[in-house]
């Protein structure tokens, strides 16, 4: 039984903390390729 416990609280924290920032993560790339995309259509309408 603390062979488990003990499992769980070393490998349980990193994965949540893995999981916590992917999911931070996930949305502030989200952002970053609309912006990248709205940039590429301006240069585009500019060298036209």
């Amino acid at each position: 039984m603390d062979a488990i416990v003990s499992l769980i609280g070393n490998v349980g924290f990193p994965i949540a903390v893995s999981i916590y920032l992917l999911v931070r993560i996930e949305g502030k790339l989200e952002n970053l390729t609309s912006s990248i995309n709205n940039l590429s259509s301006v240069i585009n309408t500019i060298n036209k």
